[in-house]
């Protein structure tokens, strides 16, 4: 891996003006799944282990828009 892949991979990097909506879009999109499933899931580790793994999802959309070379 090159110096410039870690560098990018491990530096933050703060939402702008063209990537700020892509962040609140993806938010909305995640939050409004997971209360909808949090409503028909029935209570247990199951629902837990979707919550946990929907949260997850939400973490590397967010990153794929942050770490991307060029954003569309």
């Amino acid at each position: 891996m090159s110096k410039e892949e870690i560098t990018r991979r491990f530096t933050y990097a703060a939402p702008t003006d063209v990537t700020r909506p892509q962040h609140e879009a993806i938010n909305t999109l995640f939050l409004e799944v997971a209360i909808h499933l949090d409503e028909i899931l029935p209570e247990g580790r199951e629902k837990s282990l979707v919550l946990t793994k929907l949260q997850e999802c939400r973490m590397w959309s967010q990153a794929a828009i942050a770490t991307a070379k060029e954003t569309p």
